[in-house]
């Protein structure tokens, strides 16, 4: 490996996927039912069974996608060059960036498909173009499946199907998931995860929307502080309805969910658990966890992180082995093409070991690289 980095959470977006990703990949009997591009009134868009699903293409900021994506800030934005998945030229960003290997997720929302039948089968077809795009360099582009939130057995049948692929990490969008993720109908997918060993993402859904906010630039500030703290519930679920009991050797990955929030998450759980043991508390008439929730995140619950100074000052209240960097390229929010400066002044006064880990080592570890 060429860089010095390896970046836990980086994408593939929808609107950079080339355009026969589900026409040629489709059981014979949907391609015509699957997502393609066509063109509306606001551009290139990604369509399937009438509904759009995204815009495909490189829109700039002018252009109204809202917000410069690190390549437009970077001057590179081609129109027509679809650069995140085009290896060679990711590769180049990667080594531009010093980021020896990058986990890539997929788009940070669901599809929008109705049927069952055919949407099944374009997370399947998603998930072969992620192992051919992963192909041209393994050791470095580490494409990550999708896995279906709302059909727990699909979402099993797909778990089973990539293992036997070789396959890294796979995610699950759990803040989306319908039923959560801790519902007894996910215990044949958390069963499967931690028997194959694959790590199973829990990355940040685009819209998780609780209630309405009719200002405009609260509503954006709300959407960025209420990131990371979307996967608070599932996190929670898991633990106190006793899956992570049965499941001891599962591996979590809470992606781009920051750091200064969890410390808060893990002493109130903790704090309550102690109340309940005490008799001053009650989980309403249901068992609780086994162990205190702290002991949880640090056996078996991963969080990354991009731009997070008050995060890694209280590093000593997280578990250091649990931690990864990440750069989220190439979403407007990530620290490429300046992120070996930023992680310099995140992290120059740790030790040099704890540097490595959260660098380096962790995510060597966790994915076997």
């Amino acid at each position: 490996m060429n860089g010095t980095v390896i970046s836990a959470d980086d994408h593939i977006d929808l609107r950079w996927l080339p355009k026969d990703v589900w026409t040629r990949r489709l059981p014979s009997n949907l391609k015509d039912r699957g997502p393609r591009v066509e063109e509306t009134d606001g551009g290139p868009y990604w369509v399937c069974d009438g509904k759009k699903m995204g815009p495909w293409g490189a829109y700039t900021a002018a252009q109204g996608s809202g917000a410069k994506w690190a390549i437009e800030s970077a001057g590179l934005m081609e129109e027509g060059v679809l650069r995140p998945t085009i290896p060679e030229l990711r590769l180049a960003d990667m080594d531009r960036d010093g980021i020896a290997a990058s986990i890539m997720y997929g788009p940070t929302d669901p599809f929008v498909i109705d049927d069952p039948d055919l949407r099944r089968e374009c997370y399947r077809a998603f998930d072969d173009f992620v192992f051919d795009f992963s192909a041209a360099m393994p050791d470095r582009l580490i494409a990550v499946p999708q896995i279906c939130p709302d059909d727990p057995l699909a979402a099993r049948d797909e778990l089973e199907r990539v293992a036997k692929r070789g396959v890294r990490h796979v995610n699950l969008l759990a803040a989306r998931a319908n039923p959560p993720v801790y519902d007894d109908a996910w215990e044949p997918f958390w069963t499967l995860a931690e028997e194959t060993g694959i790590p199973v993402g829990f990355h940040l859904a685009v819209i998780v929307q609780r209630q309405r906010i009719d200002n405009g630039i609260v509503a954006r500030a709300m959407g960025g502080i209420g990131t990371g703290p979307q996967l608070t519930e599932p996190i929670i679920g898991l633990i106190l309805t006793g899956m992570l009991d049965r499941h001891p050797r599962l591996k979590l990955v809470m992606a781009e969910s920051g750091l200064a929030w969890i410390p808060h998450v893990i002493q109130t759980l903790d704090r309550f658990d102690k109340r309940v043991k005490d008799g001053r508390a009650s989980y309403g008439g249901q068992a609780g966890p086994a162990l205190l929730p702290s002991e949880y995140f640090a056996r078996q619950i991963w969080m990354t992180f991009q731009e997070d100074a008050y995060g890694i000052q209280m590093l000593p209240l997280l578990y250091e082995d649990k931690v990864m960097w990440a750069s989220d390229y190439p979403h407007p929010a990530s620290t490429w093409p300046n992120s070996q400066q930023i992680i310099q002044d995140q992290v120059q006064h740790l030790p040099a070991a704890t540097q490595r880990k959260l660098l380096f080592e962790n995510a060597r570890a966790l994915y076997g690289l």
